[in-house]
């Protein structure tokens, strides 16, 4: 597992959003969490370290364009903190095309851990970094909607976004 980087060397921002407010956090000069209000797995507030927007002027501004439908993916430096299998699951979700989706064991197969879709899902719950690591393009075995950590009406409008911008059929709101 990476080491925990402690809250003093942490800042955080709030931004607004189609999905509601972002609550992004930096170490280092790298994003190591975005989480949504009510989300599964949200850090306590007094992790995200002081608040300073001023590290997230690009981060906030790439946000900006996904959400207008400008915006297909993300070049922000990032250091999820994580287990080494979460990483690799996490890295995986990077390679997820825009406005696509793929299946808890696809992803699994394409890690090259088959028989680990279990763990796919739960490593994809666990993903810090919502939205610009893609969590919400993973889906269940039939294609339909499963759990996601900013709840299934959020999942639901990042992918009507997403298809939106492909010409692809969109989900209702």
């Amino acid at each position: 597992m990476t080491e925990k980087i402690p809250a003093r060397e942490r800042v955080h921002t709030v931004v607004d959003s189609p999905v509601g407010p972002l609550t992004l956090v930096a170490a280092g000069g790298a994003l190591v969490g975005l989480y949504m209000t009510e989300q599964r797995h949200r850090p306590a507030e007094e992790d995200f370290g002081a608040p300073d927007p001023e590290p997230f002027t690009e981060a906030a501004a790439q946000l900006r364009d996904y959400f207008a439908g400008e915006r297909t993916g993300f070049d922000l430096p990032l250091a999820p903190e994580g287990t080494p299998f979460q990483r690799v699951v996490w890295d995986a979700l990077l390679e997820i095309p825009y406005g696509e989706t793929v299946s808890y064991g696809r992803l699994a197969d394409r890690i090259g851990r088959p028989t680990a879709s279990r763990a796919v899902g739960m490593a994809n719950g666990r993903n810090p970094i919502g939205i610009i690591v893609p969590c919400h393009r993973v889906v269940g075995a039939s294609g339909g909607l499963t759990g996601y950590g900013g709840g299934l009406e959020r999942k639901q409008r990042l992918l009507a976004l997403e298809r939106q911008g492909t010409g692809q059929l969109t989900l209702p709101a």
